[in-house]
């Protein structure tokens, strides 16, 4: 990528298009999620504890169902978000659950000059660090948006996942970061068969970086856990082999496919 501009110009281009089919979707169900279903898993509900009076900070919010989930289970909530079109469909959910969530359209990277609060928790989940170049940069945003002692919930896809090509027959990419990775698809992870054409920037990241990321930037890993399933059937050639746990149907448990942290900052 020749600048930040270009990398974050097609990203943001390919989550607007995406927004609309992913709301529809019955990946995201947002039918359920109007009827109060939530649209958090249990790992991440495990970590998260009593929210009761709890201020978060949700980065990568997408079109918000996460936020707004935690918004009802009592947190006070702001959400982040590059795609604008994204946070417009947060904004219009807010509004029509009557959920008191606040969201904020910006890259990442500069949420400072956008917000100057600080959180009990920063929230992040499921495909996120994966649109970010420079996981240095990353932990100090996390940083410095939590209270001293406040903590960070962090659950993503386990970075092994990433190797593989998209039918988990070979292994097709680096575990490390080896820079900028430019590819395009057909339909989404949400819907497969979505009559929608992307171009996406991405980058692998392994766990040292992860880890080394957050401790140069004060935050005490507390826990770090693995799991040999996925809670989303995001990937191919899944089979649900208990209900909510996804794996890939040849590769049986073998492999780790999401991982856990939770960090607290000193």
């Amino acid at each position: 990528m020749d600048s930040d501009s270009d990398y974050l110009n097609i990203n943001k281009a390919s989550w607007n298009r995406k927004t609309d089919t992913h709301m529809e979707s019955d990946f995201y169900d947002v039918k359920g999620f109007l009827k109060e279903k939530t649209s958090l898993k249990n790992i991440e509900i495990d970590l998260l504890g009593d929210l009761k009076g709890k201020s978060i900070l949700h980065l990568q919010c997408h079109f918000g169902l996460d936020t707004l989930s935690l918004a009802r289970m009592g947190a006070d909530v702001t959400g982040v978000d590059l795609s604008d079109q994204a946070i417009q469909r947060a904004r219009e959910l807010a509004q029509k659950t009557n959920l008191d969530a606040k969201f904020i359209n910006c890259d990442l990277y500069d949420l400072p000059n956008h917000l100057n609060d600080e959180f009990d928790i920063v929230y992040t989940t499921y495909g996120t660090i994966g649109w970010l170049p420079d996981l240095d940069k990353w932990g100090a945003v996390v940083s410095r948006f939590l209270k001293p002692g406040g903590r960070l919930i962090f659950v993503e896809f386990h970075p092994v996942v990433w190797m593989f090509d998209d039918e988990f027959s070979k292994i097709a990419y680096r575990y490390f970061n080896s820079g900028p990775i430019v590819e395009s698809e057909t339909g989404t992870y949400a819907n497969r068969d979505a009559n929608i054409n992307l171009e996406y920037v991405m980058w692998n990241h392994g766990l040292g970086e992860v880890l080394t990321s957050l401790v140069n930037n004060g935050i005490e890993v507390t826990s770090l856990e693995e799991y040999d399933y996925s809670p989303y059937d995001c990937f191919k050639f899944t089979i649900e082999s208990e209900p909510g746990k996804y794996r890939i149907k040849h590769l049986g448990n073998t492999l780790p496919m999401v991982y856990s942290l939770e960090g607290k900052k000193r």
